[in-house]
């Protein structure tokens, strides 16, 4: 057993010094995966790396317990996620503007209003494949908000990368088809 998922075994049982003990080991890791989810952003995004890795790792460590070092780190993609689609939603609500965009005075390129739109049609399109392909929507989260190459992706959810491979054309297609249509209606 691992350092993490003996940490994790400790916080599943109440000990209330094991959450601290949790955050220096995983931090790094987290960082990375929340520097992947941003990447995927629009330039001026407001969250940090960092932020977004201290709310979700509050999200996680509250009452929930995790049989290992691969659940906490597919839940933690998972909570990543989350907290995107709602910064998302927030900025989009008329009480936040709406759909006005912010434009810097020497910016000489306007930001591509669409981004957030697209994200959350994305999120939604998601939540649908997750109803019928549980598995794949899980590879699907690893890769692009986890920001998990093909190989890593099918380590975590223990499946072979050429397995993991049809997985993701198959996702990517379905996923596609279901944003066009969208946008068709």
């Amino acid at each position: 057993m691992n350092e993490v998922t003996r940490i994790l075994d400790a916080i599943g049982n109440g000990d209330p010094l094991a959450a601290r003990q949790l955050l220096p080991l995983v931090y790094d890791e987290l960082r990375g995966l929340a520097a992947q989810q941003l990447a995927h952003e629009k330039p001026g995004q407001t969250l940090q790396a960092t932020a977004l890795v201290h709310e979700a790792y509050l999200r996680l460590v509250g009452n929930r317990q995790f049989a290992n070092r691969r659940y906490f780190f597919a839940a933690a993609v998972e909570a990543m996620r989350r907290i995107l689609v709602e910064n998302a939603r927030r900025k989009h609500r008329q009480k936040r503007g709406g759909r006005r965009q912010r434009v810097e005075l020497d910016e000489v390129a306007l930001t591509a209003p669409e981004s957030d739109i697209r994200f959350l049609a994305l999120n939604e399109a998601l939540d649908r494949f997750a109803e019928a392909e549980p598995a794949k929507a899980e590879l699907v989260k690893l890769r692009w908000f986890g920001g998990l190459n093909l190989d890593a992706a099918a380590e975590l959810l223990d499946i072979s990368p050429s397995t993991a491979d049809r997985w993701w054309t198959y996702s990517r297609a379905w996923l596609r088809a279901e944003i066009a249509e969208e946008k068709s209606d």
